[in-house]
């Protein structure tokens, strides 16, 4: 399966960012990919951006979301979407999975926040497996897939082949711009990605933006561990590569003994 990692910019709001995920959704299905993901929180934007409330509304979030599905099937490619979303009134992280039919799979909620992420959203309490044509993948957002290799493992024992890690880590004011993959001297998040893929055997799939400093590239990791492809730091597009899902035997995740830890 050929899969699509988006670096967009952050998008100045709502249409915006619709208009950035259409052009990059047309460029990943001409490049023959499967599936696109794209950042965390990318619809309506990251919080603390100075987004309008009127893009933070249940009626445009629902509005970008039919678009979504729209674009998915007009171009025959499956897209996961990290939105902002409500459920029961509370404003929730989470990713939508819409498959390349433009028909909605089901959503993953963020469900471990950091720290300062609090006093935004409210977090989710549950996991799901999804597939699209005949790969299995689990979904972990930014904090929980760093720091809670739980969430990578989860997926693993239930069968995912890849984990895709829609994240923001980086800005755009200031910060130390990166120049090589993995180095000792760059922040942990690189090397986090790592072990998500060699501790489970799996693919995993980390998604960032395109910001001016960011703290990590989108990568593809094999389940050896190994760096296939990642992203130029600070630059803005898609990177496309393969999965060879006959690799991603989830081996070190089934020989996990969950019985010992209970």
């Amino acid at each position: 399966m050929k899969i699509a990692l988006a670096s967009p910019p952050f998008p100045k709001n709502l249409n915006e960012g619709l208009l950035i995920l259409e052009k990059m959704v047309k460029e990943a299905a001409d490049k023959h990919a499967e599936i696109i993901c794209f950042p965390e929180s990318y619809l309506p934007g990251y919080p603390g951006m100075g987004y309008s409330k009127v893009d933070q509304t249940s009626q445009s979030l629902e509005a970008a979301l039919n678009e979504v599905c729209r674009i998915a099937a007009e171009n025959a490619i499956a897209i996961i979407v990290p939105m902002d979303w409500y459920i029961n009134k509370q404003l929730v992280n989470l990713a939508y999975v819409v498959s390349g039919h433009g028909e909605i799979l089901g959503y993953q909620t963020k469900n471990q926040l950091d720290p300062t992420e609090d006093n935004i959203w409210t977090p989710g309490t549950d996991r799901y497996i999804f597939e699209i044509n005949n790969i299995k993948f689990g979904i972990t957002i930014c904090h929980e897939g760093f720091r809670y290799p739980e969430s990578v493992r989860w997926a693993a024992q239930h069968g995912a082949q890849i984990v895709f890690h829609p994240h923001f880590c980086g800005s755009n004011t200031d910060g130390v711009q990166l120049t090589e993959w993995g180095s000792k001297s760059n922040p942990y998040y690189e090397k986090a990605m790592t072990m998500r893929a060699l501790e489970n055997t799996i693919y995993f799939a980390s998604v960032n933006y395109s910001s001016l400093y960011p703290d990590s590239a989108s990568s593809i990791i094999d389940p050896s561990g190994n760096c296939v492809l990642h992203e130029v730091y600070g630059r803005s597009g898609i990177i496309v590569g393969d999965i060879d899902p006959n690799q991603a035997t989830g081996l070190l995740a089934k020989r996990f003994k969950n019985y010992l830890y209970s």
